[in-house]
């Protein structure tokens, strides 16, 4: 048995385990809580358990994420439950301090255990994968303390691995780029502001007309960082004219494009070079 399929049989096992009773999940919509969402179905048919797909309807992700949630909780099963919740109520998030991520991801998960126990849900389950466990992820700190259950990591499966297999059981996810957080847009002690960050997503929505792909608009200060897969960069020059014009109608400023191009989690790169050398 190759490595990839003792992985696969791993995560069946553990879910298999775990949805023996009615299950709560953590559901974005985005590729890795899709595939939980269809094995934990699927387990539930056999087990007669039933499964709650929860999402959030947050200010701080684009309103396309809760649209797509919808369509594909509708096309996967379970019982879809959306919560409305605001991050930015809490003083300390609103700073956005470089544990952002853990303060809002246990405010979230506190009203997704909160859904659990009302539901009677025995298990509360999230999605994070192998890779997440080796880059800055404050959040997980937050999911471990709060008891959550994350089976894709704990099988050892990679994004890449996550995406192969929702695309052999024809999950819609499987190829739709990853749609973070927007406070990820801003560097950390940046104060988060809804307009700010509606301003941001309406620029990364200018973008998408002309590219494909990842596509992040990120902001300091009065510069714009424009990070594109490498093989847009030609499309970001030939299209220069209408982006720069579109974005500074927007009330952009300075407008750069980024030589790396795209990386996810690219304002943690300071944290983790400190992290590195402590």
């Amino acid at each position: 048995m190759s490595l990839a399929e003792a992985k696969r049989k791993k995560l069946m096992e553990i879910m298999d385990r775990l949805c023996r009773k009615d299950v709560c999940l953590a559901f974005s919509g985005g590729v890795d809580s899709s595939l939980l969402l269809k094995l934990a179905v699927d387990m539930g048919k056999i087990h007669g358990s039933r499964v709650y797909a929860v999402t959030f309807d947050s200010r701080l992700h684009p309103a396309c994420d809760l649209e797509n949630a919808r369509k594909v909780a509708g096309e996967l099963g379970g019982i879809h439950c959306v919560i409305t919740v605001d991050e930015l109520e809490l003083e300390e998030i609103r700073q956005n301090p470089r544990n952002r991520c853990y303060l809002c991801k246990k405010q979230l998960f506190q009203h997704l255990l909160h859904v659990a126990e009302k539901q009677g849900a025995a298990v509360v389950l999230e999605g994070t994968n192998e890779d997440d466990l080796h880059v800055y992820r404050p959040g997980i700190q937050a999911v471990r303390e709060l008891g959550v259950k994350s089976p894709l990591a704990e099988a050892g499966l990679t994004k890449a691995e996550v995406k192969e297999l929702a695309a052999e059981y024809g999950i819609s996810a499987a190829s739709r780029p990853s749609t973070p957080c927007m406070a990820t847009r801003l560097p950390y002690g940046a104060e988060l502001d809804y307009e700010v960050l509606k301003k941001i997503e309406q620029g990364e929505e200018i973008l998408k007309k002309y590219l494909d792909g990842n596509i992040r608009l990120r902001l300091h200060g009065d510069i714009v960082r424009i990070e594109a897969d490498p093989v847009q960069m030609k499309q970001v020059l030939d299209k220069k004219n209408e982006i720069v014009r579109e974005l500074k109608q927007l009330g952009f400023l300075y407008l750069t494009l980024d030589l790396e191009g795209f990386r996810s989690g690219s304002m943690d790169q300071k944290a983790e070079m400190e992290n590195a050398t402590v």
